[in-house]
C-alpha cells in the first residue's frame, strides 16, 4: 500500500510531462502557420478557416502582388460595363481564377457591346499564372477581346474619401453576417457613382446590345422588388445618374443593416425608385419612368423568376425558355441557387444554347461541363 502511494506522485508527474510535450508538439506548428507571412500558400491552412468557405472579405486587406489597379487606368465614363469578382478565391488559389459561367458573362457583354469597355475587376489580390488550367484558358479567351480590361480593385483605397468610407474603415461591412454580399452590393453603386455606366452580376448572359438603353435604369425582378443584377447610371449631374447614385450611397451610409441579406442590393434600389416615383406601392413601379429613372418590366432582365431557375438547365424546358426570353436583354442564372448544378457540354438546355451563341470562345475551352 505504501509503495502504491509513493508511486502515485511519480505517475502524475510523468503524465504532466507527457501532456506538456504533446501541447508543445501541437502548438509550435500552429504558431508557425499563423505567424508566417512569406507566401500565400504558407497561409492557406489558417486563412481557409477564417475565410469561412469564401464568404469572408478578409483578403481585401492583404497586400501582395496584384494586377494593375483600376484607379491607374482611364475609364471611359458612361460607356463602360463593370463586373466585380469579390470573393477571395484568387487569393486562396495563389493566382487569378475564374469559372466558366463568370467568364461567359464577361464574354457575352464584350461580344454584344463592342463600343463599350468591359471591366472585370478582382478585389482579391493575385496575378496571372498561365498554366493551361481551364480557368487560365477562360482568361485568355476574354483577353482576346479588344474591349475587355482585367484589373485589381483595392477596396480600402476605392472607399477612401467617399460617402460610404466608414462602412469599411470601421469594420461595419466586414463584421456583418453577409459581409461578401454587402461588400459586393456597395461596390457596384460606388463604381457607378465614380464612373457611370452599367453594372452586371457575374451570373448573367447578355443577349442584346446596351446601346439603346437610357443612362439611368433598373428592372423589376418581381412585382415586389427591383433587381440589382443589372444597373445603369449616367456619369454626370446633368443626366441625373451621378446624383441618384449618390442618393443610394447616402441611404447605405445612414441606414446600413448588415443582418439583412438584400438590404444593400435590391432593397436600396427599390427604395430609390419608390422615392422618385413618389409612391409606397412597389407593384406599380414596373414600366414607369420617374425623374429620368427607367424601371423596366420583369421580362427585360429577369424573364424567369428565381423559383424557376432550373428551367435554364432542364432540356425538357428548353423550347419554352427560349420563347420566354426572346425579348430579354439579359438572362440571370441566380448563382446562389444554381452554382452546384453542372451541365454536360453536349446538353441541349437553354443555358448551353445561349452559351454556345453568346460566349463561344469560353464555351470552347470548357473541359467536360459548363
Amino acid at each position: 500500500m505504501g509503495q502504491s502511494q509513493k508511486a502515485l506522485p511519480h505517475m502524475v508527474l510523468c503524465n504532466k510531462k507527457l501532456f506538456l510535450f504533446l501541447l508543445v508538439l501541437v502548438t509550435v506548428p500552429l504558431l508557425y502557420l499563423t505567424t508566417t507571412s512569406c507566401k500565400p500558400k504558407d497561409r492557406v491552412i489558417y486563412v481557409s478557416r477564417s475565410l469561412k468557405h469564401n464568404r469572408s472579405i478578409a483578403c481585401f486587406r492583404y497586400k501582395q502582388n496584384t494586377l494593375p489597379d483600376i484607379s491607374t487606368v482611364e475609364v471611359k465614363k458612361g460607356k463602360s460595363i463593370f463586373f466585380h469578382e469579390t470573393s477571395c478565391s484568387s487569393y486562396m488559389n495563389d493566382k487569378i481564377i475564374i469559372n466558366s459561367r463568370q467568364a461567359c458573362a464577361v464574354e457575352s457583354a464584350a461580344l454584344m457591346n463592342p463600343n463599350f469597355d468591359v471591366y472585370l475587376t478582382f478585389t482579391s489580390p493575385g496575378v496571372f499564372k498561365f498554366e493551361n488550367t481551364e480557368s487560365d484558358r477562360f482568361l485568355k479567351a476574354l483577353m482576346s477581346y479588344d474591349n475587355v480590361r482585367i484589373n485589381h480593385l483595392n477596396y480600402e483605397n476605392y472607399m477612401k474619401g467617399t460617402i460610404v468610407e466608414e462602412l469599411y474603415s470601421k469594420g461595419i461591412i466586414e463584421n456583418s453576417p453577409y459581409a461578401l454580399e454587402h461588400a459586393s452590393d456597395i461596390l457596384r453603386f460606388l463604381t457607378l457613382w465614380k464612373y457611370g455606366g452599367i453594372y452586371l452580376d457575374l451570373d448573367v448572359i447578355v443577349l442584346k446590345s446596351f446601346e439603346t438603353l437610357p443612362p439611368n435604369f433598373t428592372g423589376c425582378e418581381t412585382f415586389f422588388n427591383l433587381g440589382a443584377g443589372i444597373l445603369g447610371f449616367g456619369p454626370s449631374d446633368e443626366d441625373g445618374g451621378h446624383i441618384m447614385a449618390a442618393e443610394i450611397l447616402e441611404d447605405l451610409k445612414d441606414n446600413f443593416n448588415g443582418s439583412s441579406w438584400g438590404f444593400s442590393g435590391p432593397g436600396v434600389v427599390t427604395r430609390l425608385a419608390l422615392k422618385h416615383c413618389k409612391t409606397n406601392e412597389t407593384k406599380i413601379l414596373c414600366g414607369r419612368i420617374c425623374d429620368d429613372y427607367n424601371i423596366y418590366k420583369i421580362e427585360k432582365f429577369y424573364p424567369l423568376a428565381w423559383s424557376s431557375w432550373e428551367k435554364y438547365f432542364n432540356e425538357k424546358d428548353t423550347k419554352l425558355t427560349l420563347k420566354q426570353t426572346k425579348d430579354s436583354h439579359i438572362i440571370h442564372m441566380f448563382n446562389k441557387l444554381s452554382y452546384s448544378r453542372k451541365i454536360p457540354l453536349n446538353s441541349i438546355s437553354a443555358y448551353t444554347t445561349f452559351a454556345k451563341k453568346y460566349c463561344p470562345k469560353v464555351f470552347q475551352q470548357c473541359d467536360t461541363n459548363f
